[in-house]
């Protein structure tokens, strides 16, 4: 026994040892792998000494003496704190995840390799104008030079087992191509939902279901829309439906990419404008944006070319996205304006490599892309395309469907943004935006002289031929298609509103007519802004904390009225387990979306609950006859159902119930025994429970767990929700909010979830997540330099 004891007692000790030798290794790589943040680093592409600052958080400080050494200064630090999420943007764009993360990848491949971006991204680079391809260029240099100086690689790669690939200039374009699928691919998507819709169901249904507003729209130019009126039953009659409903339920889905944004004219300040953004998107670790002030030192020659420009910028482009420059400040939300459409393709029975374009019959264009899957044989796919892009996919009678986008147009992506560092007033601002090669966004600009102005930035196509651009179209008839982009003169615009107040939050902000050039791609319903808008109209003069509070409201009105429709109802449901339980619970709700509310998530189920119930019924023999149908987003179907809820049309109750009040109350019963399912005490059931944060770095799912912990943000509870200005889902939301009047930056806030650097054992791994989930924002402009960099040529 003594043998086999110190047998044991040597082999512990042994494996101990080498565990914690590894342990050792993992660590002195993990480090090694850090960005270096002070002393003297080299840069050959300048050409003067550049030096890069950081505050407590991380936020970098570039001074330099031309625009050039900026962007390289600015790609050595992306590089070196951020090249691992550059790497996932390109290669996410280009379709090239597959060659590190092996045949898991592949079905995101397969599809993004469709678009064949990274050739596009090389034609656009081909046709920029050479201060923007000198621009990349640079920028392309400093962070090859940022890696390169890495003494050991990133430590994803470690982690992978891979080695970074070199970055290319057009590899920028390919970032700025994966937030054009962001922002506008669902729509897409929603188009070939709505033509199966379009198809399958009577006229009268299907335009109830699907119209583009009505009466909670907050448009800045016109009015509401009105919405269109209920099927007859002679049109549509749901109570002869005997259908069985589908194995597979349609989940109604409200979740879109978007943003606030708001301002209010000087004299409703302090003389300069104040200009908020909150920009909503999926949450993660490190976040999306890069806190970057950026200061090219005055030239004696040419004293009016300093910049000086605070905000965020997007690692992989050499540019701040948003911020402030001493003059103006911009902000963002995704417009929702249609930039994609689906053209028909018909093809010759025949000869199927043949299609009928507008100059009759004519080849389909084909090109092989080869993906590298990391350990298994490359795939190759054959991409066809039309004389209006490539086919993608097929329409609900199979009929091929070539894509139209806006980022395959020439002109349609574009380094345009980088004039707005130099912009002195709010008119050159707009007139800049305008011409940006950039997914469509509204754009509220304010300057130091009290101006506010709205416009679109990004390009729109002129459509001609009057067909339905959410529908899927012939584009074979003369003058029918996109007839190149829309003159800036003919861009709708506001300046200097007479009440001194601009907003937008994703919903449609035009008139019927300009709705029209605009078109729609899924306006978000109009709750959310007219909250906005009636706080703004409810103070008379503003502070940057006034603007502050208004991003962090999170009362949940537009739910009221589905919490009155269930206390009405509530007293059918007196022989429910804990009925007086319940009772006190939905009688004492504050009206918020706060963390410890039951009350709120009763309410939102019970809403969610009631449309998926009635959406399902209307789109059942849809789903029956084709399996693969899925519900598209239907962000305006409120109105629908509350007219539904109000009038009470028996043709429209799906058959299964007796009346209304029973569809309520079984929706009701059927939340509650959810909730009771998951505990028998429904005061532990609160919003916080479910709404927590899950803000999580891309490789923490392959991990260990206790590794995992380390990389995520800790699961706070938030509160918010949709249809109230604070947007907030577990790992959707405010990916940043800043409020700031331009020339007086000192004054303004700025926060973000998630951190600046990528590098966990950096001090600025996470920096800033508290404030952010805590309310206590922190200033707009970066703080003291605590370590300096000295980049020499």
């Amino acid at each position: 026994m003594t043998r086999f004891s110190r047998f044991f007692r040597n082999a512990f000790i042994a494996l101990t040892g080498s565990s914690l030798l590894l342990i050792i290794l993992a660590w002195i790589l993990l480090h090694a792998s850090l960005p270096q943040y002070e002393g003297k680093a080299r840069l050959s592409n300048l050409r003067a000494p550049v030096t890069v600052e950081r505050d407590a958080l991380g936020s970098v400080t570039i001074r330099g003496q031309n625009r050039l050494d900026l962007a390289s200064a600015l790609g050595f630090v992306h590089a070196q704190e951020r090249f691992f999420e550059m790497d996932l943007m390109r290669r996410q764009a280009a379709g090239e995840l597959a060659e590190i993360f092996g045949a898991g990848a592949l079905p995101l491949d397969l599809e993004a390799r469709k678009y064949r971006m990274r050739s596009r991204a090389r034609q656009i680079l081909r046709q920029l104008p050479d201060d923007q391809q000198h621009l990349l260029a640079a920028y392309r240099t400093g962070v090859n030079a940022g890696l390169d100086a890495l003494s050991v690689r990133p430590y994803p790669y470690l982690l992978t087992r891979t080695t970074p690939v070199k970055w290319f200039e057009e590899d920028s374009l390919l970032v700025i191509f994966s937030m054009f699928v962001t922002l506008n691919e669902f729509n897409s998507r929603r188009e070939l939902g709505l033509s199966f819709m379009h198809a399958e169901l009577p006229d009268a249904l299907y335009r109830f279901l699907t119209a583009s507003g009505g009466s909670l729209d907050t448009p800045l130019i016109g009015g509401p829309l009105e919405w269109p009126p209920m099927p007859t039953p002679g049109e549509f009659d749901l109570r002869t439906k005997d259908s069985p409903l589908p194995t597979r339920a349609l989940i109604y889905d409200e979740s879109l990419p978007g943003s606030n944004n708001f301002a209010v004219s000087g004299f409703l300040a302090d003389g300069a404008a104040l200009v908020a953004n909150d920009m909503h998107l999926t949450l993660r670790v490190p976040n999306l944006w890069f806190r970057t002030r950026l200061i090219k030192t005055e030239d004696k020659k040419h004293t009016a070319s300093r910049i000086d420009v605070s905000g965020v910028s997007l690692p992989g482009v050499p540019l701040n996205v948003l911020g402030s420059n001493r003059h103006i400040a911009w902000s963002f939300t995704n417009s929702y304006g249609d930039f994609i459409d689906w053209v028909r393709v018909k093809l010759n029975p025949e000869d199927t490599s043949i299609y009928l374009g507008l100059l009759g019959w004519q080849p389909i264009q084909t090109f092989d892309e080869i993906i590298a899957v990391r350990g298994e044989t490359a795939r190759k796919i054959t991409v066809r395309e039309t004389e209006w892009g490539p086919i993608i996919t097929q329409d609900h009678d199979g009929v091929p469907l070539a894509m139209v986008w806006t980022a395959f147009q020439p002109g349609g992506l574009n380094l345009n943004l980088i004039e707005l560092e130099q912009a002195q007033t709010a008119d050159e601002a707009v007139a800049i935006a305008q011409q940006t090669g950039i997914p469509a966004q509204n754009f509220i600009v304010g300057d130091k002289n009290g101006h506010i102005h709205w416009t679109i930035a990004g390009r729109i196509p002129v459509r001609s031929g009057g067909f339905d651009p959410k529908l899927p179209a012939d584009w074979t008839a003369p003058d029918t298609g996109w007839q190149g982009w829309l003159e800036p003169a003919d861009y709708p615009h506001i300046r200097n509103p007479e009440s001194g107040r601009l907003w937008t939050a994703n919903t449609r902000t035009v008139d019927p007519e300009t709705l029209k050039i605009l078109g729609d791609g899924g306006y978000d319903l109009g709750a959310r802004s007219g909250q906005i808008r009636d706080n703004l109209f409810a103070r008379e003069q503003f502070t940057v904390d006034d603007l502050y509070q208004i991003q962090l409201d999170h009362r949940a009105l537009f739910f009221v009225r589905w919490h009155a429709l269930l206390i009405s109802n509530f007293r059918h449901a007196d022989n429910m387990t804990d009925f007086d339980q319940l009772a006190s619970v939905l009688k004492n709700w504050d009206g918020r979306a706060a963390i410890d509310s039951v009350a709120f998530r009763i309410v939102r189920s019970f809403r969610h609950e009631v449309i998926n119930t009635l959406l399902n019924a209307f789109t059942a023999e849809i789903k029956l006859r084709h399996p693969t149908f899925d519900l598209p987003r239907l962000n305006q179907v409120e109105h629908a159902i509350w007219q539904l809820i109000e009038e009470r049309p028996m043709h429209l109750l799906p058959a299964s119930y007796e009346n209304w009040d029973a569809l309520i109350l079984q929706c009701f019963q059927q939340v509650i025994a959810k909730l009771q399912k998951q505990s028998s005490d429904i005061t532990a059931r609160t919003w916080g429970e479910i709404n927590a944060a899950d803000i999580k770095h891309p490789l923490s799912q392959h991990l260990p767990e206790w590794i995992a912990n380390r990389l995520d943000m800790p699961p706070d509870p938030l509160p918010g929700d949709f249809h109230m200005p604070r947007i907030q889902t577990p790992d959707f939301g405010a990916s940043q909010r800043s409020v700031v009047a331009p020339g007086k930056e000192e004054e303004g806030y700025f926060d973000m979830p998630g951190g600046q650097s990528g590098h966990p054992l950096s001090p600025y791994y996470g920096s800033g997540h508290t404030h952010w989930v805590s309310e206590n924002p922190t200033p707009f402009l970066p703080g003291e330099a605590e370590q300096t960099l000295y980049l020499i040529p």
